[in-house]
């Protein structure tokens, strides 16, 4: 069994090609996950192809606006929404945007710095 593990830091506008690439490479979406450093965020978009573990990083500010990969993975609906809510991540072109009700919080981005 041959296992790997691959981590690219990408630019934010090239988000939509990377993951087109993986979608035409039978990948699958594994994860999305957010963490906020001092003034943006550091976002990591995992897949699978096999035993092959790929992940795409991007370091943004906070006023970047990030694309939706949803049109691409239909799942990503659920970790976009968490991003923009917990975190406060900008993300344009949402086709499922729950408008920060995904979550019953009381503080408004509860893991933004």
């Amino acid at each position: 069994m041959r296992e790997e593990y691959e981590l690219t830091v990408i630019d934010s506008g090239d988000l939509s090609r990377y993951a087109l690439k993986m979608k035409r490479d039978n990948a699958r979406l594994v994860q999305i996950c957010a963490v906020s450093v001092p003034g943006g965020y550091e976002l990591s978009y995992s897949f699978a192809k096999g035993y092959e573990f790929i992940n795409y990083r991007i370091v943004i500010d906070e006023d970047t606006r990030i694309a939706s990969i949803g049109d691409v993975y239909p799942s990503a609906v659920f970790y976009e929404n968490e991003m923009k809510e917990l975190f406060g991540v900008k993300i344009d072109s949402m086709y499922l945007d729950y408008n920060n009700k995904l979550y019953r919080i009381e503080q408004e981005t509860p893991f933004k710095k």
